[in-house]
C-alpha cells in the first residue's frame, strides 16, 4: 500500500512516499480500516520534528497522521459494534495504539473509531476527530458549559476554535472570541457574538467577568486570560499547564488538556454534525502523495479550518 512516512526527524523534506509498505496487521481490539480522507494537526508537524521523541521515540519508518474516515475492511478480535463495510472515522496515530493514518490503509483502535456523520463527505469527516473531540472534551467534560454563561475562544479560526464556537453556541453560551482581522466575518458565520482583532485590540480590558476561557494559543494570551474570568471561572489551555498562583491570585480553576479521542465523544460529535449543529470547515485539501506540503500548510499557512488529505479518490 502506499503511505506517508518518515525515516528521521526533520522538515518537510523527511516526508517520503512508500508505494510499497506492508498492510498493518489486524490485532486485537482494532479495526484495519481503507482510509478514504485523513486531516491534519499541529501535533503532526511536531511528530515529524521531533517534538515527542522524549516521551514516544519513534521507530523508523514511521507512518504519519492521526484523524480518518474510511470504510471497515476487517474487524480484530474482542471488537463490538463494528461490521465489515462500515462507514468510520476517528483517531489511529501512531502515538495511540494505532498505525497511522496517512497511509491507504490504517489500524485504529476501536475504542477511539465511532461511526461517520451520516451527512459528511469523507474529507469533512475526516477533519473532525481531533479537533472536534478537543472542543468537546474542553468545553462539555471539563468546563460544564451552560446556557447563558460567557466563555471566551481564543484562536477561533483554527480548527478547534471553529468546531469549538459552535458547540458553545449549541449549549446555549454567549461566545467571544479572538481572531486576526481577516477572520472576523467567518466567525460571525459561525456564531461568535464577538470578534476581536488580537492584533489590534487587547482582549483583556475589553472582557470582563466571564464564566470561561477556552485557550488554544498559548503564551502571553493564555497569562491574560485570568483577567477576563469572574471568580470562581475556568480555564482550559491546550498548551499551558496550570499555575497555582494565578489561580489563587484570581480565585479561579486552570486545566491544561491533553486530548483524549474516545468512541463516545466522537459519537456525540457525529449526532451534532448529523443534526447540523457543528459544520466542518476545510480549509484545502491535498492528495497523499502532496502530505509534505500539506504538513507545511498547516505550520505556516495559518488556515482557516481544517487541512485534509484526499487518499481515496
Amino acid at each position: 500500500m502506499k503511505t506517508a512516512q518518515i525515516n528521521k526527524y526533520g522538515g518537510s523534506e523527511v516526508v517520503k512516499i512508500n508505494k510499497n509498505a506492508p498492510k498493518p496487521t489486524l490485532s486485537l481490539g482494532h479495526l484495519l480500516v481503507e482510509v478514504h480522507a485523513a486531516s491534519v494537526n499541529p501535533v503532526d508537524w511536531k511528530i515529524r520534528e521531533g517534538y515527542m521523541k522524549q516521551m514516544v521515540p519513534l521507530q523508523f519508518p514511521a507512518t504519519l497522521g492521526g484523524d480518518f474516515s474510511g470504510v471497515v475492511e476487517e474487524v480484530g478480535e474482542g471488537v463490538l459494534g463494528f461490521k465489515i463495510g462500515d462507514e468510520v472515522y476517528g483517531y489511529a496515530s501512531i502515538l495511540s495504539g494505532g498505525s497511522g493514518s496517512f497511509a491507504e490503509f490504517a489500524l485504529a483502535d476501536a475504542k477511539s473509531t465511532a461511526h461517520k456523520p451520516k451527512n459528511t463527505s469523507h474529507v469533512e469527516a475526516a477533519a473532525l476527530p481531533l479537533t472536534g473531540v478537543s472542543a468537546w472534551q474542553a468545553l462539555v467534560d471539563h468546563i460544564g458549559l451552560s446556557r447563558g454563561e460567557k466563555i471566551l475562544i481564543h484562536g477561533g479560526a483554527g480548527g478547534i476554535g471553529s468546531v469549538a464556537i459552535q458547540v458553545a453556541k449549541h449549549l446555549g453560551a454567549y461566545v467571544a472570541t479572538t481572531v486576526s482581522a481577516r477572520d472576523i466575518p467567518y466567525v460571525k458565520e459561525l456564531g461568535a457574538d464577538e470578534a476581536i482583532d488580537y492584533k489590534n485590540q487587547s482582549f483583556e480590558n475589553m472582557l470582563h467577568g466571564y464564566d470561561a476561557v477556552y485557550d488554544t494559543v498559548g503564551g502571553e494570551t493564555y497569562l491574560k486570560s485570568f483577567k477576563v474570568l469572574k471568580r470562581g471561572g475556568i480555564i482550559v489551555s491546550m498548551l499551558e499547564q496550570p499555575r497555582s498562583e494565578l489561580m489563587e491570585r484570581y480565585g479561579v480553576k486552570a486545566i491544561g488538556q491533553l486530548t483524549q479521542v474516545t468512541s463516545e465523544r466522537l459519537s456525540k460529535l457525529a449526532e451534532l454534525v448529523d443534526k447540523r449543529a457543528i459544520r466542518v470547515h476545510v480549509d484545502k485539501t491535498f492528495s497523499l502523495e502532496q502530505a509534505g506540503e500539506a504538513l507545511e500548510y498547516q505550520q505556516k499557512g495559518h488556515p482557516r479550518g481544517k487541512v485534509v488529505l484526499k487518499i481515496k479518490t
